[in-house]
């Protein structure tokens, strides 16, 4: 893409308007430093960490980057407030947030000096991150894994619904992995854009190897968004998921739902590389990820692919 600065690059003092997304038991400090150091910015993810991991996690990222890097924590973690005051004894300069009320720590955080960003899946939660005075916001299309929004808006719709509500700098989310979907983003209204899936499937992710491999494997119709009930999550069919569409043909037992989610699901597939009795979230841009690569070859795939996207003329 070309040099120069954009509200992103600006907003986190980084080379390219690139974020990698904090995805559980992916991106850890290796994921997140090496990611800053291409000209990006890492995300170590917090959600899945017990908090001295978290700690640990980002004083090694300190050690391995001298670039800006930066933390998800998701709204609901249970230990929120632990978690809150590791980042500001640490000196993490960037938190995005997600899965919850934006208001919850954005102006104590700005108040330490740190850049607050949220991530949301509706016009209408995002104007209510802009009220809460946020410095950028993530919109996320349903196209993407993980967690994941209950109205089912692609991002092609989302992202310049957006951009026409709100005025603070825009990050598209979902459905990513290419340097002309980046394109695509950018000319839509984003600022920058923030990708999972591509980053799940790289040697520096800390995810399991069978899981790596399996995203490569995967063709379109391979995800589906379920579990609306609880929490709406992008995964994988596969045994697990077959259980869960039992349950709902039973009845839709939201007991048996959370009973059958309580086993540590997402650590046993993503991160201990069951890939039948293991939950595992991924977006439907996983159709486009045919190899696990190293953190600088995507980024170099996704710049070259951006520059070499052509506007078409009519």
């Amino acid at each position: 893409m070309q040099e120069g600065q954009n509200r992103i690059t600006q907003l986190f003092n980084i080379q390219y308007p690139i974020i990698q997304a904090g995805m559980i038991w992916h991106s850890g400090w290796r994921l997140a430093s090496a990611v800053s150091n291409c000209g990006g910015l890492g995300i170590i993810g917090a959600g899945s960490m017990y908090p001295d991991i978290f700690r640990e996690n980002i004083r090694k990222c300190k050690q391995a980057t001298n670039q800006p890097f930066g933390v998800n924590v998701p709204m609901l973690y249970p230990n929120l407030d632990e978690v809150i005051q590791i980042i500001l004894e640490e000196g993490v300069k960037i938190v995005f947030t997600s899965a919850g009320n934006p208001k919850t720590y954005t102006e104590t955080l700005q108040k330490e000096g740190l850049k607050v960003a949220h991530v949301v899946s509706s016009t209408k939660f995002a104007i209510k991150c802009e009220d809460a005075g946020v410095d950028a916001v993530v919109a996320e299309g349903f196209e993407a894994g993980g967690h994941n929004g209950r109205d089912e808006t692609t991002t092609f719709c989302l992202i310049p619904n957006v951009k026409k509500h709100i005025s603070k700098p825009l990050i598209a989310a979902g459905g990513i992995a290419l340097g002309s979907q980046m394109k695509a983003a950018m000319i839509l209204g984003a600022d920058g854009v923030q990708i999972g899936s591509r980053f799940a499937a790289t040697t520096e992710a800390s995810a399991h190897d069978n899981w790596k491999k399996k995203i490569t494997e995967l063709q379109e119709g391979d995800t589906h968004l379920t579990l609306k009930e609880l929490a709406p999550v992008r995964m994988v069919k596969n045994k697990f998921f077959n259980e869960l569409e039992e349950i709902y043909n039973m009845g839709r037992n939201k007991d048996s739902l959370i009973a059958s989610l309580g086993r540590a699901r997402a650590k046993k597939g993503m991160f201990e590389g069951d890939m039948e009795e293991g939950e595992l979230e991924i977006g439907q841009v996983s159709a486009l990820i045919d190899e696990v690569l190293p953190v600088e070859k995507v980024f170099s795939n996704l710049l070259e692919e951006f520059r070499n996207t052509v506007n078409p003329v009519l």
